[in-house]
């Protein structure tokens, strides 16, 4: 490292605190490790309160060799103390094993005992025990795990201490207020013996239309604990939205807020479903008002609770449903994915795995229970006997951040836009965020810049990369805390779940299409408005061992180190110029210009048909002249990408539209773009 007293001053450090830092750094550049030095230097100089411009050239400089060399450049490495202390570590020595990979091969190779050491681990509660833990007679696509046992998973979420604090919930001002396990428990109780006095039966679905509240955590296991299965639709659905789901799952009753409050506004949620005849609400009052009617047939949130606060879970198979969730595509009806009472297995031990997740964790994780991610919080925290910390305000603003710091937050989960909302906004400036473990990523490709920004607020936490999706209850490519972490990278596959790469003619390859090597805990057998074996099996060759194998859709890349970067979905692809190319490897190129905060990148056929153009919509830090933005980014792909792909025009744009799980909905933006060329209002 050749860093001047005049360059730190540059980028951000006083006179006084470059001339202090200068011998520090010279003394720290004789270790010629650049991952151990940089462990130092964010260790011994780097805080929150050192403007990000000088940690970004520490880690530049630090690592200019790995650069080079097209290395994984380490933003966190564990101590021998750190690692140790990890569920990961502890079991690796319990089976005399010494890495991860060895661990994960163990898991994959040997389903039955694995599934029955974490079921004993966190522990899962049955009524009866299974008499096997993964029972393949009838193929691996129709795995029963814990086949022959009764459970109900809900009672797995109660095995806390009754004072524990299970919920702590923040209002838009902050004041927080925390609600422990016994009084969630005597909740769900009074959720689930309310739809029994009220003639749901088990098998019955039931719908849950909310914002994340402790009240809808509580309405969620209840359903469950009924023994019914619980229909669990975004709050931000439109109406026509709504109404697909409830038909598609014939739902008895839906747990609904009359309005949403967000960011000071009141926005209509209940009005979304009255002209849903068949189905009955139950109605929170989420603001003061008391002018908004309910329909006859509907009952107010008091009413329907019952008085009896003894919560009877019923019996159930661990193959019947939980919850029914949709995927969230873009075209056509989404998928009905069913959760059973074995999927939260996989997410709770996703959490105590992949996340460490310990007794007295507070888990923040800004969502939603319409988007896999919900369930999943609810299992991974309750489960793992940790502390769900959920706020009511906007996430992409400080107050939320303020939320973090003053709940003590362990474990911080987000999608990586609201990161670059909290950096362009500096919203968690003077913060206190100590108390951080570990962040986690999900919902779409990292940025790397963004995801180090992010650490460096908390002291150098690792960021978990966690990616999966609705069909495998958690992920099937994350990270560890036993390995370094390198920002916008994955660092492991995911315990119990194998997978290999494949290019287009069905050949392993390091950059391709991930496929699935059942069995694994979780993964899904049935949907209920499409069929499972056309979605995910029909058409694959047999893999390089003749296993089956299952489709997932996500492109992978493998790289040195044993690391990965996810490159979005497969059928995100562009042909430009006769040639395929994914649309996220252009956005992911061209997102790293200063002006650009997100960029979505799409084709178009040129009016009168012909080959495809490229068309970039921006989403602009500052302000730029677009001829100049145009050129810019045109000379980017030619130098970085290929040269014959040519940008048709750059297009600004406020917001990007997303799907309830934070995916882009690229459709939507080709559609608006065709219709303008063709001088349409486009939507």
């Amino acid at each position: 490292m050749n860093i001047s007293i005049e360059t730190l001053v540059a980028s951000g450090l006083t006179a006084a605190q470059a001339e202090d830092w200068f011998p520090k750094l010279q003394q720290l550049s004789n270790i010629d490790d650049e991952a151990l030095r940089w462990q130092r230097i964010s260790a011994q100089l780097l805080t929150p309160s050192i403007p990000f411009a000088v940690h970004e050239l520490l880690y530049q400089q630090n690592y200019a060799q790995h650069r080079e060399q097209h290395l994984p450049c380490p933003a966190w490495i564990p101590t021998q103390e750190e690692a140790e202390v990890t569920h990961l570590w502890k079991w690796m020595k319990s089976l005399n094993l010494s890495a991860y990979e060895d661990l994960h091969r163990w898991s994959v190779q040997h389903p039955e005992e694995f599934a029955s050491r974490i079921a004993d681990a966190l522990p899962v509660q049955f009524r009866t025990p299974p008499d096997r833990f993964c029972d393949t007679s009838a193929g691996v696509e129709n795995t029963q795990w814990f086949a022959g046992a009764t459970l109900n998973i809900v009672e797995s979420c109660f095995q806390a201490d009754e004072t524990a604090t299970a919920i702590i919930s923040g209002d838009p001002d902050n004041h927080l207020e925390q609600r422990t396990y016994g009084e969630l428990k005597s909740l769900t109780a009074r959720v689930a013996n309310g739809l029994t006095e009220r003639g749901v039966v088990p098998g019955d679905r039931v719908a849950i239309a909310m914002p994340m509240t402790a009240d809808a955590v509580a309405v969620f296991l209840g359903i469950i604990a009924a023994g019914c299965s619980a229909v669990t639709i975004a709050d931000s659905f439109s109406a026509n939205e709504m109404a697909i789901r409830l038909e598609c799952t014939q739902a008895k009753f839906i747990f609904i807020q009359d309005e949403i409050l967000r960011g000071g506004k009141a926005y209509p949620l209940f009005a979304k479903i009255t002209d849903q005849q068949n189905v009955n609400a139950i109605v929170f009052r989420g603001s003061s008002r008391r002018d908004i009617a309910i329909r006859n047939q509907d009952l107010e949130w008091d009413d329907f609770l019952s008085d009896d606060a003894v919560l009877r879970s019923v019996a159930c198979q661990p193959s019947d449903e939980t919850t029914i969730l949709f995927s969230s595509g873009t075209t056509g009806s989404p998928k009905a994915i069913p959760w059973d009472h074995v999927t939260p297995i996989k997410s709770a031990s996703d959490a105590y795995f992949h996340h460490d997740v310990r007794v007295g964790d507070v888990l923040c994780w800004p969502t939603n229970l319409g988007w896999m991610m919900g369930p999943w919080l609810v299992y991974a925290a309750l489960i793992n006997k940790a502390t769900i910390a959920i706020s009511s305000s906007v996430p992409t603003g400080r107050t939320f951040c303020e939320f973090v710091e003053k709940s003590a937050v362990t474990m911080l989960g987000l999608v990586p836009s609201l990161v670059s909302q909290w950096r362009k906004q500096d919203h968690t400036k003077d913060l206190n965020w100590n108390a951080i473990r570990l962040f986690s990523s999900t919902g779409e490709c990292s940025n790397a810049n963004d995801m180090l920004w992010l650490m460096s607020r908390a002291g150098y936490r690792p960021v978990v990369e966690y990616c999966g999706g609705t069909e495998t209850g958690g992920s099937y490519i994350t990270g560890t805390l036993t390995r370094p972490a390198v920002p916008g990278m994955f660092s492991a596959k995911a315990m119990g779940l194998s997978w290999i790469l494949m290019d287009d003619t069905f050949t392993e390859t390091t950059n391709g299409e991930v496929f699935f090597e059942p069995p694994a805990l979780g993964l899904s057998t049935r949907l209920l408005n499409r069929d499972h074996h056309e979605a995910y099996y029909a058409g694959i060759p047999a893999g390089p061992k003749q296993q089956v194998l299952r489709r997932h859709g996500d492109q992978i890349e493998a790289l040195p180190g044993m690391y990965y970067r996810a490159h979005g979905r497969i059928d995100d692809a562009m042909n430009l110029g006769g040639i395929k190319v994914s649309c996220v490897q252009i956005e992911e190129l061209l997102v790293q210009h200063t002006a650009i905060r997100e960029l979505a990148a799409i084709s178009v056929p040129p009016p009168g048909g012909g080959p495809e153009q490229l068309v970039v919509y921006v989403v602009l830090y500052s302000e730029i002249h677009l001829p100049d933005l145009h050129q810019q980014l045109q000379q980017s792909i030619k130098s970085e990408l290929n040269p014959l792909f040519k940008i048709q025009n750059v297009a600004l744009i406020d917001l990007l539209p997303r799907t309830a799980s934070n995916k882009i909905m690229r459709r939507n933006l080709r559609d608006a773009y065709l219709c303008k060329q063709q001088g349409q209002i486009g939507s």
